[in-house]
């Protein structure tokens, strides 16, 4: 009976692990986006917790058109960029902090989208390299300031060995990091996060009232 116990207190952190690690995702709370029900969207310039400096611009490039394509009108992100920094706000960090109250006022959106990049671009091992994007969305209501809607958007690329073994892998890192200097594969995976986090059928974002009927073929 000892030894059984002994054996069943070894085993169960793994068990633990085991089960967490097959989790179903919840589905998402909708209940304050449904009571809200927005049809515009204003993207606030993304703030950047990296030292990529060039990454909030290009994420914004990213974001607009899978928000189009789920049914909202989304204010031109260029439009909004430069109506801030004329204001007096040169920064994203700067436009984070704008109140709700005067975003509705002034540009009339139902809600507004911040966005907090937490990874972006490369990531160098000993043999191997990543492209990471790694960026948190929140959605709130210009009028209430409740939270409709959050999520995180992430993707990556490794170099990997292509089977190659240890002398294939040190190939492969040196080949990506070239690469990677001559082609920025950050706007890609941004989209990729984007619309697969946009999209996601458990805690995707909700088809706006401009969504496209859907059809069976």
């Amino acid at each position: 009976m000892n030894f059984i116990l002994s054996t069943l207190m070894r085993i169960m952190p793994l068990l633990v692990l085991v089960l967490t690690g097959c989790v179903t995702p919840q589905p998402y709370d909708y209940t304050e986006f449904q009571n809200s029900k927005p049809r515009s969207i204003v993207v606030i310039p993304p703030l950047n917790n990296t030292v990529e400096v060039g990454a909030p611009y290009v994420f914004l490039s990213t974001i607009s058109r899978p928000l189009a394509e789920k049914g909202y009108y989304v204010f031109p992100v260029s439009v909004i960029d430069h109506f801030l920094k004329e204001n007096g706000l040169p920064t994203p960090a700067e436009m984070n902090s704008v109140p709700l109250d005067k975003i509705g006022q002034h540009i009339g959106a139902d809600a507004v989208l911040y966005i907090s990049i937490d990874k972006w671009g490369q990531e160098y091992q000993v043999i191997s390299s990543n492209t990471v994007v790694n960026a948190k969305l929140r959605l709130v209501d210009v009028r209430t300031g409740k939270l409709l809607w959050d999520t995180t958007v992430a993707a990556q690329q490794s170099s990997g060995d292509g089977g190659a073994g240890l002398v294939g892998a040190l190939i492969g890192a040196i080949v990506e990091q070239v690469a990677s200097s001559a082609m920025d594969k950050t706007p890609r995976l941004a989209r990729q996060a984007n619309s697969r986090a946009i999209y996601n059928s458990v805690n995707g974002l909700l088809d706006g009232p401009y969504a496209r009927p859907k059809t069976n073929l």
